[in-house]
């Protein structure tokens, strides 16, 4: 095949993709011993060897690589057969799992960690500690308050984002998990009285001197920062890593997820119609944004908690006042 059109092919499917999908075809072949081109009768029992032991989606995400294989081939699609179709519905029956999710950060915790990250920028003598904080600062507003996930927050880059002081800021990027056919999509992030995530990130880039490329970089022990963006899976350690230093007794919990976990909850206290939500986050179904958004119910004077099933508080204590953050006025394009 021509180099340049095999450029083009592998860059119409992201990486993570391509790596899973050849990850499960040579499952497919080399751990099960199966045959490609395949018939339906052999992947309905690849899957039944395997129930139980992988998870359902783990499962459909092989089908996706085998229904991907055979198609680039020219081959008709086994996958999507009747009797396929119908043994992954008795695998979900006979193997029903709950739907593991991230536990949503409260604001009150987010303005703990903070408080605290500034705090110590002052108290420090540390350049190098001064530094991580800053950016860390900048990570988590920026994830909270735009309802990033991990790999988008790691993918923002400087030239892709534009500031109006007093108002807000531009980002774009690229591609993302909604935007299928890379068209790319610009989203806005306001600027807020507290926990500001246009303040947090200017201070960040004032502090580290970058001009372009990556935003959110390593910086080792001496405080030289990395030439290359952060991986999507150091999120998790960096939030769990402050909320241990803050004393928050769920940081067993929090995970790169929680930052836009806590937003919609947030927001959905807030009185966000699901509508706005979904279009300022990305959601482009109904069902993806529900699974972000813990159910809101008022039991009156039998409640034993007034807060409701969320428990999520839509306030925030500055200066000993209780204030609520509203986001107004913010023109969103849905990704």
């Amino acid at each position: 095949m021509d180099s340049q059109v095999d450029r083009y092919l592998k860059a119409g499917t992201r990486d993570n993709t391509r790596r899973s999908y050849q990850s499960a075809i040579e499952h497919f072949e080399v751990t099960w011993g199966g045959f490609l081109p395949a018939t339906s009768d052999s992947i309905a029992r690849y899957l039944a060897q395997y129930a139980g032991v992988l998870s359902i989606n783990t499962l459909k995400q092989r089908l996706a690589a085998l229904a991907q294989w055979h198609i680039s081939q020219g081959f008709p699609d086994p996958t999507k057969s009747p009797l396929v179709k119908q043994v992954i519905k008795g695998i979900r029956a006979s193997h029903p799992v709950q739907t593991k999710q991230a536990k949503p950060l409260p604001i009150q915790h987010l303005e703990h960690m903070v408080q605290w990250m500034r705090q110590e920028i002052y108290s420090t003598s540390k350049p190098e500690e001064a530094k991580v904080l800053r950016r860390d600062i900048a990570l988590l507003l920026i994830g909270f308050w735009r309802g990033f996930r991990s790999d988008e927050l790691c993918r923002l880059r400087i030239e892709h984002i534009k500031v109006n002081l007093g108002q807000g800021m531009q980002i774009y990027l690229p591609y993302s998990k909604g935007d299928r056919h890379n068209l790319g999509t610009d989203y806005y992030a306001p600027a807020l009285k507290y926990l500001c995530p246009v303040s947090a990130y200017l201070d960040w880039l004032n502090c580290s001197g970058l001009e372009q490329g990556a935003v959110f970089r390593s910086i080792n022990r001496w405080g030289d920062i990395g030439a290359e963006a952060l991986h999507p899976a150091s999120l998790t350690g960096i939030l769990t890593r402050i909320a241990q230093k803050t004393g928050l007794v769920e940081q067993a919990s929090y995970s790169s997820h929680s930052l836009r976990r806590g937003f919609a909850c947030w927001a959905n206290a807030q009185g966000w119609d699901i509508k706005a939500l979904m279009q300022y986050v990305g959601w482009k179904d109904l069902k993806s944004a529900m699974r972000y958004i813990n159910p809101e119910g008022s039991f009156g004077n039998l409640a034993l908690n007034p807060k409701g099933f969320s428990g999520a508080e839509s306030h925030q204590i500055n200066e000993g006042k209780t204030t609520k953050i509203a986001l107004s006025n913010i023109n969103t394009r849905p990704s």
